[in-house]
């Protein structure tokens, strides 16, 4: 897992980069929560959303937005934090060009930038957002949201309650040709606090009904 420095819109930036063992591998970008709250990307929720990406064999960057660890610039309440992610994406498929298909992860705040970044990159197939703050950020722009994915949020989260996540759901869930799987956790608060096992059973299942890999290529 080697840490690598790549180049974004104010300076260097910070990340942690699994390449797969597969030949021409799908990509994911994993997004971190609110740096304001000291999330970073070892924050548990982005490791375990590394974990079961990384079980698919897909190829993962993590990375930390502008101003945390050792990436340059300073926060930039959002519209900073998307082009970060948009420089990570364009490094990851720099390195990937033939990879079989592009998703991007996120949770909190980095949920909210992941949705984002989905309006304006045609190429991510899919998504997974954890605890998406529809309380407190405007998600609008979903209309229409480009992709299929998943939302997995906790039934005891006093950060983001998940009435107002299932207000998200049920909205995108009336566009045509889009398949939002939302699945709530018992007990869960926004951390998914001793519910981590039960966070990465959605994910993993959710990604072995939606991902699609070719075989693996022979040897030359």
């Amino acid at each position: 897992m080697p840490d690598v420095i790549f180049n974004g819109s104010e300076g260097r930036l910070e990340g942690r980069y699994t390449p797969s063992k597969r030949t021409n591998a799908p990509i994911a970008l994993l997004l971190h929560p609110d740096p304001l709250g000291g999330g970073t990307m070892f924050n548990k929720i982005v490791h375990t959303l590394y974990q079961a990406f990384k079980k698919h064999e897909f190829t993962v960057l993590r990375f930390n937005f502008r101003g945390v660890g050792r990436s340059q610039g300073i926060h930039d309440r959002g519209e900073g934090e998307l082009s970060d992610a948009a420089s990570a994406l364009d490094w990851m498929q720099a390195l990937n060009p033939n990879a079989e298909a592009c998703w991007v992860g996120g949770f909190s705040f980095g949920a909210w930038i992941g949705m984002q970044l989905l309006m304006r990159r045609p190429e991510i197939d899919g998504f997974i957002t954890i605890a998406p703050p529809a309380n407190k950020y405007d998600f609008t722009f979903l209309a229409p949201c480009p992709s299929s994915g998943l939302i997995v949020q906790g039934d005891k989260d006093d950060t983001v309650p998940h009435e107002s996540v299932q207000k998200l759901v049920n909205k995108l869930s009336q566009q045509k040709d889009i398949k939002i799987d939302y699945r709530v956790v018992p007990g869960a608060n926004h951390f998914f606090t001793l519910h981590n096992d039960q966070l990465l059973a959605h994910i993993d299942d959710y990604l072995t009904k939606s991902v699609k890999l070719a075989p693996p290529q022979a040897a030359d």
